[in-house]
């Protein structure tokens, strides 16, 4: 399976953190774990729905608050003239505070060839909170891996405030497949045997055409055949 790596790795922070909270029942104290992390891959390979599980792991364990997630984009915390962005940014972190700040495409936050780019800001202030509010929030910066890896180096202190680099990989068929049957099953629909055959071929070869999203193309494409069948029906 595509997230076994992937689960493999959350496992390990929640066990880390168990005992971690175990050492602090018996008095022996030691420094929280750094929990900011980073998540790279494609489109629709599960970063958004990892996060989630993150935020209600970390809840459970005592970690944060609430454990609920925030899902923002550049146009959520960066503003478009002077004395814009610091109030938008504050209202964000503010609703994020005892969870998780899921900034999806994370290297649109700052432009370093743009010496005017107000994300600036925001990244001055994101560095400043992921390093004083780190019992409170957990903030997840996920995009594409190379353009990840451009943004660390453009912005000194970054990477060092992020405690793990998860690489989420593109699904398979097989997984695909999966995901699907279970899609239509909540849905309380079913495959007849020729469909499924047919729907395994079509997604095959929609793996091979670009923008594909691995699991959100996969749903697209149960959102057509339910589409079809109402039209039948």
């Amino acid at each position: 399976m595509a997230l076994h790596d992937v689960k493999r790795r959350v496992a390990e922070i929640a066990a880390l953190l168990l005992i971690d909270k175990v050492r602090r029942s018996m008095g022996l104290e030691s420094d929280p774990p750094t929990l900011h992390m980073s998540f790279t891959g494609n489109p629709g390979t599960g970063k958004t729905t990892v996060a989630k599980r993150m935020g209600e792991i970390l809840r459970q364990l005592g970690y944060v608050r609430k454990g609920h997630l925030v899902t923002v984009t550049r146009d959520d915390l960066v503003g478009q003239y002077v004395g814009h962005t610091a109030p938008k940014t504050r209202e964000v972190l503010k609703r994020a505070m005892g969870g998780v700040l899921f900034i999806d495409e994370a290297y649109h936050l700052y432009r370093v060839d743009n010496e005017r780019d107000y994300g600036q800001e925001t990244v001055e202030m994101l560095l400043q909170v992921m390093e004083d509010s780190r019992q409170d929030l957990v903030v997840v910066m996920a995009g594409y891996a190379d353009r990840m890896d451009r943004f660390f180096t453009d912005v000194p202190g970054l990477s060092s405030r992020i405690g793990h680099h998860i690489d989420f990989p593109d699904y398979d068929i097989d997984d695909l497949m999966g995901i699907a049957a279970l899609m239509v099953a909540e849905q309380k629909y079913r495959f007849a045997p020729d469909a499924e055959k047919a729907f395994q071929e079509y997604l095959t070869r929609r793996m091979e055409q670009p923008r594909f999203a691995n699991g959100r193309s996969a749903r697209n494409a149960i959102d057509r055949l339910r589409m079809r069948h109402a039209i039948r029906l």
